[in-house]
């Protein structure tokens, strides 16, 4: 019995080692030995920002100012403002820019984002599709940065670089901070092996001839790049296309979006599962199992790990010290909590924090998924607010 416990719980050490460090390494190493090139030339398609919004009255204003000053030819660039039903300004700021050349379509019934999205490109004219959130600052030279790449036939998608800020310097900010900063390596190197597996969706570009009506409850920031990836195209990573936008600063409100994203993420996997077959779509599916399933995951290897290190402590010192290491660490993620409740910050207890959350997420979102539940419709999650963001020419 000794033996087998202790062989379940290496198993579940080696699953997190990989997930968290081998599929890394993994990606590195091929990105580094068998990258794809891009054929990069210069293009200028007319384009079309579409920016969908439900309830933003608060940042729609700013976010319209920052498209009008994209440095890119005015006359080949159309901006839509696509509105699900919104129930505040949000439709009568819109309007407001009309002189400006911004079109506004109102959804109207409450349908979700991605029907809303589906509706604006119908109505849009541009070769390639700039899907946006209100909420997300662009450095002028996005579009010049993200364009050129659309010269490769081989492209059917643009990911640009986001950028999180937390101007009050908050754990939980620090924390999705810190997380971002490991998903842009993984990015980065999974589009110079392979393909990414999904876009920032405050900032993508789409080939207007590649882009299929998604299903309303679809999460389409994951899923655009697997419909990439099924007409033989590529979804490719931009760092010089830059935007910025601020976390969500409390711990609920993080939690509420990763549920939403993950729950909708699990969905779309199982509906596409036949692309996370390697004889299919090689490495891409390997992209799929580790970055998404493989993490996902990751919630019930910590429980086996616990499980298994609180029986095995009782006979070596090593599991003993394991099992009250994992405590310290479940009890600084706990800590972290009551500070911030408390309205204490502390950076030594950001880590434990953000990936106990993070991990927490995916626990309640694979139980949503199991019972079947579903988001069509979403809810923006916004802090106090803030101050308009600037996107740093520099980041």
């Amino acid at each position: 019995m000794k033996t087998t416990v202790e062989i379940i719980f290496w198993l579940s050490v080696v699953a997190l080692l990989y997930t968290y460090a081998g599929y890394p390494l993994l990606v590195f190493m091929v990105s580094r030995l068998r990258p794809r090139a891009i054929r990069v030339a210069k293009f200028s398609p007319s384009v079309s920002v579409i920016i969908t919004a439900y309830n933003e009255e608060r940042d729609l204003a700013a976010k319209l100012e920052n498209t009008l000053a994209l440095d890119y030819p005015r006359e080949l660039m159309e901006i839509i403002v696509a509105s699900d039903a919104s129930s505040d300004r949000t439709d009568e700021i819109a309007q407001q820019f009309a002189s400006r050349g911004v079109r506004l379509y109102r959804q109207p019934e409450r349908l979700g984002k991605t029907t809303a999205q589906n509706a604006a490109v119908e109505r849009s004219r541009g070769e390639i599709l700039i899907f946006s959130d209100a909420t997300t600052m662009y450095d002028p030279g996005v579009l010049r940065a993200m364009m050129p790449n659309f010269a490769d036939p081989t492209i059917g998608c643009v990911a640009g670089r986001l950028i999180y800020v937390d101007p009050t310097g908050s754990s939980v900010g620090r924390g999705a901070v810190s997380y971002w900063s490991y998903e842009t390596f993984l990015k980065k190197h999974e589009s110079r092996a392979c393909s990414l597996i999904g876009a920032s969706g405050c900032m993508y570009a789409v080939r207007r001839s590649a882009y299929l009506p998604l299903y309303p409850e679809a999460h389409g920031d994951f899923l655009i790049a697997t419909k990439m990836i099924q007409q033989g195209l590529r979804t490719i990573f931009e760092p010089e296309a830059v935007c910025t936008e601020e976390t969500n600063r409390r711990v609920h409100n993080e939690l509420a979006m990763r549920v939403r994203v993950i729950t909708q993420t699990l969905n779309d996997l199982w509906r596409h599962r036949s692309m996370m077959n390697p004889f299919r779509t090689g490495f891409y599916a390997v992209q799929l199992l580790s970055h998404k399933v493989m993490r996902y995951f990751v919630p019930f290897f910590l429980i086996v790990l616990f499980a298994t290190s609180a029986v095995l402590a009782r006979v070596t010192v090593l599991f003993r010290v394991l099992f009250l290491a994992q405590l310290a660490a479940y009890g600084c993620a706990t800590l972290a909590w009551i500070l911030e409740r408390a309205g204490v910050r502390s950076r030594l207890l950001v880590l434990p924090q953000y990936f106990t959350l993070a991990n927490l997420a995916s626990s309640i979102a694979f139980y949503k998924f199991l019972r079947g539940e579903r988001y069509a419709r979403w809810q923006p999650i916004r802090e106090e607010s803030q101050p308009p963001l600037t996107c740093p020419s520099e980041p």
